[in-house]
């Protein structure tokens, strides 16, 4: 599997992340993660809808607990044809007890921890922390990323604006 460094890090302690980088006209790689109730959820589910991957290190803290909480409310905006799905590498009860306990309802969490699929894949595999890289991709109603943001600090919060306009006007 193919390493890259100098993309992202931690508190400036640089990581490793495995995998080809995602670039925007690419189709978007198919994956498999598991939903809150364990079952196997493909990339095909969502066909036909403008997708919004976040990719995100763990719910459980405090950078990624304020992203989903506020996708979850920009949700409530963005349609019925727009699906924002949250990976991260949480166990699928984690993710579960999580959603519940922070009021995202309009959010989809997905589940890497299993293979690591999404993140080989998308190439947000942080090799050093078997977490997720902090990244925001949005994909067109064919599959194609319109969209592509992958933090260089995992403690940084994604430009929100940017990701929601890219959405918007696929919506408009």
């Amino acid at each position: 599997m193919k390493e890259r460094t100098g993309i992202v890090a931690v508190e400036g302690n640089p990581l490793t992340l495995l995998g080809e980088e995602i670039t925007i006209g690419q189709k978007a790689p198919g994956f498999t993660a598991l939903d809150n109730a364990l079952q196997p959820v493909s990339l095909d589910a969502y066909k036909g809808k403008v997708a919004v991957l976040v990719a995100v290190p763990s719910l459980d803290t405090p950078v990624c607990d304020m992203e989903v909480r506020r996708f979850n409310t920009e949700a409530a905006n963005l349609g019925d044809n727009v699906e924002i799905i949250t990976l991260s590498m949480d166990l699928p009860f984690a993710q579960a007890r999580w959603c519940g306990a922070a009021g995202v309802d309009k959010v989809t969490t997905l589940s890497d921890h299993n293979m690591a699929d999404f993140g080989q894949k998308y190439g947000l595999l942080i090799k050093e922390l078997r977490l997720l890289a902090r990244a925001v991709l949005v994909l067109n109603t064919d599959g194609t990323v319109v969209y592509s943001e992958v933090l260089d600090d995992i403690t940084k919060e994604p430009n929100y604006d940017a990701a929601l306009g890219a959405v918007k006007e696929l919506t408009a």
